[in-house]
């Protein structure tokens, strides 16, 4: 998982997401057990806000060019505004607050 976690870190420091979702799909497709070549990355973020398709996706490009040039066969991007999650998918609930757990 080291190339899943050098994305998902790359991604949370360059552009804060709202929502992040880096998946491995490298076995559904004809590779070694265990590879890390073929990643969906969903992702809600503000930076995409005012931009179109193509401009997310060469940020995401951008900030993953080592990782492109070296590791990632195939990348499936599903970029967002926040607005553009929550009219398509709803909001992700927020975890309830804590009520003190053992010290109530």
């Amino acid at each position: 998982m080291i190339v899943q976690q050098r994305i998902i870190d790359k991604l949370n420091t360059a552009l804060s997401p709202e929502y992040l979702q880096v998946e491995n799909e490298s076995h559904n497709h004809n590779v070694p057990a265990g590879s890390e070549s073929h990643f969906k990355v969903t992702l809600v973020a503000p930076a995409f806000e005012g931009k179109r398709l193509i401009q997310r996706h060469r940020l995401v490009n951008q900030t993953l060019a080592d990782e492109l040039a070296n590791d990632i066969h195939a990348l499936a991007l599903h970029t967002y505004t926040a607005a553009e999650w929550q009219s398509k998918f709803g909001q992700v609930p927020e975890s309830p607050k804590c009520m003190g757990g053992e010290k109530r």
